[in-house]
Order: structure tokens, then sequence, then C-alpha cells
């Protein structure tokens, strides 16, 4: 019998994509469920354009990505019967050779229980590039056990029964667009680190800057040509993948803005974080009389420095030494 594929998708604030990532999506999926957490940039109403959308609401307001994963996996569980679950953030679109694919086929002829990885291929901004990643079990045909996560950063997606087949689906790329806007992209970022440090009591700030500053060590042999066929394919379908909406500042920045206001931004001087003007951001989201200072003191700035133009050689016997001594003085 085949499944009823349905894509899960969390959403808040990514109207600058959504309309691309739904056009696109709705080639392939039956159902695509966006459980939508508090936007405030018309997310919500370009999502209810499109007739396959099943919009739910995360009222959280606190970031937790297994809880909105819940939410999403119980609202497909109501669509019955067989169900392939497809886990895509907003930013990322199947390559569209999925149409023709054998795998696709493989995919879903499946049993229940079997999981999906896919690879993530990272645009960059000149829209030629790319570079690999991982692959990531982001496809589930689903069988109904329970999705147990407690980690709240950086977890699956899917539930992953013990013993469960796993297939690697090689051709079938995800297109990453986070980097293709690398403003944007530096804005998360900022905001990622901040959630970290305050969140993660014991994570060290050097840890934390190597884990957000990875597009930095990119060397030349893992950038690829991007082929053509990913962007002429999707304009045969009257998709520009290309096309997306900026903005001045992010939701992203007030956020970091708040964490100011509750901890006083001393408690942020050893983040790389300092290197906009947050007064600036401040003003512009409607702020008055504020003075974001930078905390940094110059044994911050030195090791930040070191940090920046090492990340590339980070492996490298005597950074590695230095860098572990760093942890353990900033630990202190």
């Amino acid at each position: 019998m085949k499944p009823t594929i349905i894509c899960l998708t969390p959403i808040k604030n990514e109207a600058w994509i959504l309309d691309t990532f739904l056009q696109a999506t709705s080639l392939w999926a039956d159902y695509i469920i966006i459980a939508d957490q508090l936007s405030t940039d018309g997310s919500r109403e370009i999502a209810l354009k499109y007739t396959k959308v099943i919009l739910i609401d995360n009222n959280s307001e606190s970031f937790n990505e297994p809880e909105r994963q819940k939410l999403l996996i119980q609202e497909a569980r109501k669509i019955p019967g067989k169900r392939l679950l497809i886990t895509l953030d907003a930013d990322e679109i199947f390559t569209p050779n999925i149409f023709e694919s054998e795998e696709w086929k493989v995919m879903i002829t499946s049993e229940p229980g079997t999981i999906f990885k896919f690879q993530l291929a990272n645009l960059r901004p000149d829209f030629r590039t790319f570079w690999f990643e991982d692959y990531f079990p982001w496809g589930f045909m689903d069988n109904g056990v329970e999705h147990d996560v407690t980690d709240k950063i950086h977890t699956t997606r899917i539930p992953l029964p013990v013993d469960a087949e796993s297939i690697e689906i090689k051709n079938i790329k995800v297109m990453h667009l986070q980097y293709t806007n690398w403003k944007r992209m530096q804005s998360k970022h900022r905001w990622y680190q901040c959630y970290e440090h305050v969140t993660f009591l014991e994570k060290s700030p050097v840890s934390i800057f190597r884990l957000y500053h990875h597009m930095y060590a990119l060397n030349k042999n893992q950038i690829n040509e991007i082929p053509k066929s990913w962007f002429v394919d999707y304009k045969n379908y009257g998709i520009n993948i290309e096309n997306f909406k900026d903005s001045e500042v992010y939701w992203w920045d007030e956020k970091v803005i708040e964490y100011f206001d509750q901890y006083g931004t001393d408690y942020f001087q050893k983040l790389y974080i300092w290197n906009i003007n947050w007064n600036r951001i401040a003003k512009i989201i409607g702020r008055e009389n504020v003075n974001y200072h930078d905390p940094r003191t110059l044994f911050d700035k030195l090791y930040q420095f070191f940090l920046i133009h090492t990340q590339k050689n980070k492996d490298v016997y005597l950074i590695r030494k230095t860098t572990n001594l760093l942890r353990k003085i900033l630990s202190y």
C-alpha cells in the first residue's frame, strides 16, 4: 500500500523562504504539517495559502526541539493509514531529482520502522558552490514508536527504534539554504551561542565558538560546484530557489537583546557576538536610552582573535593544545 507522504516542519518567522519551501515541498508531499511558534512576520498567512498545509500552533515561549517534534508527529498520526514522515526545516529543500529517483521508490515501498538518512548540501551565498555535511536521519516509515529525546537542541527529528533498518539515500540531497543569506545566518548563530551559554552552564565559551563557526573552516577540496539541474529543474516548475526576502534586523537579534536585559551584557563577554553594533540594532527595534556596551577585556579579544584565525587549522597539534588550555582557563 502506498504510504501517505507527510512533511513535518517547525517554523518561527520564516517568511523570508517559506513560499519557496512550500512550493517545492508541495510537489511531492501529500500533507505538510507546519508547527508555527508565535511567528510575527506573516509566516502563518503564507502557510495558509497552500492547500496541502495543516497549520498547528506551538505556543511555547521557549526553544525546545523535542517538544516541537512531538507536536508534529502527534498531528501526523491523526492521518490514518501507512505514513512516510519526512522532517525538513523551512530552509531545506530536496534536490529535484527526487521525482525520477529509484531511491524514492525504495522509500515508499519500505517496511514500517525504516529510517532514511539524507545528506545536507549547504549552498553558499554565491549560489554557485556548496559543501556537504553528514547524513542525518530525517525520514521514517512510521510504526507508532515514541519520539523519546530529552536534549533541547540539535536533536534527532524522528523516532529512532532500536535495531531499526537504516537506509542512506545517496542521490537525493537536501539543499540547505541557511548559508545563502550569510548575515541572517550570523544573527541566528549569535543567538545560538547565547542560548547555549545560558542553558548549558558547564559548556566552555571556546567549545561554543568552535561549534558555531564551523563554516569558516572549509578547505578548497570541500567546495563543490552546484549542478545546474538543481535550479533549472525547479524553474521548470515555476520555482526560483534563488529568490528570498531579506530584512535589516532579524528576530534572533531581538532575542539576544532580551538576554542582555535579563542577564546583563557582562554575562556574555566571553562569547564572540560583539562584532556588530547592538545599540544600533536596539534603536531599529524601538528600544530607547540603552547602552549595550562591549564588555570584553583585552584578553577576551586576544583569545577570540586566536580562535577566529585558527578555525581552519583547529586540529593541528599546537593549536589543539592551545585551545584546550583556553578551555581550562575560561572554565574558572
